[in-house]
């Protein structure tokens, strides 16, 4: 069995940061990552013209700054750039294609034991952790509703996470699920493309923009004010921007945006020229879907029209309740 003092499973922004605040500390470590590279996610289930919704210094992993160039909205390969950076200024030499079977802590023993499976060989290893860091993130597996009727239908339909770009729908009928910032950002890019282009949106959400959400969290993290009195401010703000969008079928929810974030996890939706589509009619909002049919979706209240694609862009689910004990 092998024993290592910190097991951190996952090679994401999390696991990274992870590894390199504990190099600084010289405690030693283990980190292992099921796919082939570190920051798969971002590397391959990412759509093209995706950038970082916050500004780039609420997203700067410990002891490393960004380059003094870097744009204050991350694209992608920048971000991957800079976490291959980060990742060989602190020698972090991860373990890939290694799947964690089963973790469960021995309290005789005080460590975890856990499972290891090598993806390639199929050979398991045993280890013994004293620590054991769950850095695997909440997106590990594409998450699609089970939708009546969805198995049936003819066109193409997708997680968000292998959507690339619009190119390819123009003309097209598509309809995306989810009103997220994926949801909300491909189809801005879908309608820009060409494509007719609807979205559901069942639940409240802020629209905002990039300004006031960088603002916000400014003066709360930097300034100390408030949250509840900031979001007050950003609340009043966005409808200022946007105007009233609950007659375009996008609803506010009652608790403002930074407490929203911080209690629930639900983020607000960076505006990337959405809601100007919206109101001028040329994005399509439906509230919730009742089936799908061969060729068409019906909506609630009835209504029934045909579309060439779907996009789910409905979020991930975490895997680790499955060998976490």
């Amino acid at each position: 069995m092998e024993e290592v003092v910190v097991l951190i499973v996952g090679a994401g922004p999390a696991g990274l940061a992870t590894a390199a605040c504990l190099t600084q500390h010289r405690v030693p470590y283990v980190i292992v990552e099921r796919e082939s590279c570190s920051a798969s996610l971002w590397r391959h289930r990412a759509y093209d013209r995706l950038k970082l919704h916050l500004a780039k210094e609420f997203c700067e992993l410990p002891h490393m700054a960004y380059p003094v160039n870097t744009p204050t909205y991350v694209p992608r390969e920048k971000f991957v750039e800079y976490l291959d950076n980060y990742a060989d200024w602190f020698r972090i030499r991860p373990r890939y294609h290694t799947a964690i079977e089963s973790a469960a802590y021995d309290g005789g023993k005080k460590h975890w034991v856990v499972l290891a499976q090598d993806m390639a060989t199929g050979v398991v290893a045993r280890l013994a952790a004293r620590f054991l860091i769950v850095a695997t993130g909440e997106n590990s597996v594409a998450s699609i509703p089970l939708v009546p009727g969805l198995i049936r239908f003819e066109g193409e339909a997708i997680h968000s996470s292998a959507y690339k770009s619009g190119r390819g729908y123009s003309g097209k009928n598509v309809l995306v699920v989810g009103a997220g910032n994926s949801g909300m950002e491909i189809a801005y890019d879908l309608a820009t493309h060409g494509a007719h282009t609807s979205i559901v949106v069942r639940s409240p959400v802020h629209i905002m923009t990039k300004e006031l959400i960088r603002f916000g969290m400014t003066m709360v993290q930097n300034l100390g004010l408030p949250m509840k009195t900031m979001d007050s401010f950003l609340v009043m703000a966005a409808n200022l921007f946007f105007g009233d969008l609950s007659k375009h079928g996008i609803m506010r929810p009652k608790m403002g945006p930074l407490l929203l974030k911080s209690q629930t996890g639900r983020s607000a939706v960076i505006d990337v020229g959405t809601a100007k589509l919206i109101k001028g009619g040329i994005i399509k909002v439906f509230q919730g879907i009742s089936k799908i049919n061969t060729n068409n979706v019906e909506f609630h209240g009835g209504r029934q029209i045909p579309f060439d694609a779907i996009v789910f862009a409905t979020g991930y689910k975490s895997t680790v309740n499955t060998w976490l004990k």
